[in-house]
């Protein structure tokens, strides 16, 4: 028997405040209508602002909480999370948030955007359809903020979300929602530290183009100031991806013209990549020029071990579910919630033989033992 209007109506809101969200077209399957009848009853009842529609996907509106909403610390909450990539450092950010969520008795689902950031709206619609109840979100900017409108659908989700590796400027909409992300800032500036505690007073960086190069950029110079180092012209050279023959003759004629001895290079891939292209050239590592890389992912297996600023990733990852539990445990009991967090961890530096930290303690202790000896004498 077909429903009346006001029934289907009805059914529509029951099973949407049931569910969280579903698809329009699975909805329109469950019902027996046609997807024509359908979207236009969505239409209607999305008019009086009894339920939302995002990108083909029907949602119960964020302001009116379902009788049936269930504390989700209790009953196990189902989390999106949308990531350009699982390798690199998304694994262990992945692995944190798997951990966390699973230990609250919930389920972490994962989407792929592929750095396309077109299918992170895409990937968003997919996971709500399928339940999700909060979004761990990684967006696919490249430059790590938001440009040209690229945050609006992310706005206008329905369920509460927070960014995850990535920001948006001052002014910028989604400045007001939720992130944990590394300071890459402070790991550069340590790195920069620690290579002029060694005694360089030259450091060049040499960068890739993308979502961290402009936090590296930002501690490297403000570390380079701050310490009263030599500035080293074109520095940080942030190249593409894959330019490493590029990199290394700016390496190069960095060490024989302009007196650098030492280098900050994002990431340890790329650091693994140009060792052995400087060495080549005639550039000893670390005696000619000192290493650091940023990352840490496999900085350790590189032939001369490379010393590496290491971002706390799965510390990022767990951090980052918590803060959602949190979010949808204020929803589920109608507290007031907590202000919004903008949480940034401190990476650490893992010193190893590339930056020669060992040979210059080596070398500081037998100054030490013979000018002990002299005063013996």
């Amino acid at each position: 028997m077909r429903l009346h209007v006001d029934q289907r109506h009805e059914r529509v809101l029951e099973i949407v405040r049931q569910r969280g969200s579903l698809r329009v077209a699975e909805l329109a399957s469950e019902l027996g209508v046609s997807a024509v009848t359908l979207r236009r009853d969505v239409e209607t009842l999305a008019a009086r602002g009894s339920l939302r529609r995002l990108h083909g996907a029907v949602v119960w509106p964020t302001d009116r909480p379902a009788p049936e909403a269930r504390h989700p610390a209790a009953e196990g909450a189902v989390i999106g999370m949308i990531v350009p990539t699982t390798t690199f450092i998304f694994a262990d950010i992945v692995r944190g948030a798997r951990e966390a969520v699973e230990a609250r008795g919930g389920r972490l689902v994962l989407g792929m955007s592929g750095y396309v950031d077109t299918e992170d709206p895409v990937q968003a619609e997919h996971l709500l359809a399928g339940g999700a109840e909060g979004l761990l979100i990684a967006p696919s900017w490249f430059g790590g903020v938001p440009v040209g409108g690229q945050e609006k659908w992310l706005l206008e989700c329905p369920v509460p979300a927070v960014l995850v590796e990535r920001s948006a400027p001052a002014g910028n909409p989604a400045a007001g929602l939720d992130r944990v992300r590394t300071d890459r800032a402070h790991g550069a500036a340590e790195a920069v530290g620690h290579l002029a505690e060694l005694g360089h007073r030259s450091v060049a960086a040499v960068l890739q183009e993308g979502p961290h190069a402009a936090q590296i950029t930002a501690g490297y110079l403000a570390a380079v100031e701050s310490l009263g180092l030599t500035p080293v012209p074109g520095s940080p050279d942030v190249r593409e991806r894959g330019a490493y023959d590029e990199m290394a003759e700016y390496l190069v004629d960095a060490v024989r013209n302009r007196g650098v001895t030492a280098v900050l290079v994002h990431s340890d891939e790329d650091a693994i990549v140009l060792v052995p292209r400087l060495q080549s050239r005639g550039i000893s590592i670390p005696a000619d020029l000192a290493v650091i890389a940023y990352d840490d992912e496999v900085a350790g297996l590189s032939d001369v071990p490379l010393t590496a600023v290491a971002p706390p990733k799965r510390a990022v990852g767990e951090l980052a579910a918590k803060l959602i539990l949190q979010r949808l445990a204020e929803r589920a009991s109608g507290s007031r919630p907590t202000p919004r967090q903008h949480l940034e961890l401190l990476p650490e530096l893992r010193v190893r033989a590339s930056c020669g930290a060992s040979e210059a303690h080596d070398r500081v202790q037998g100054q030490d033992r013979f000018l002990s000896g002299a005063g013996e004498l």
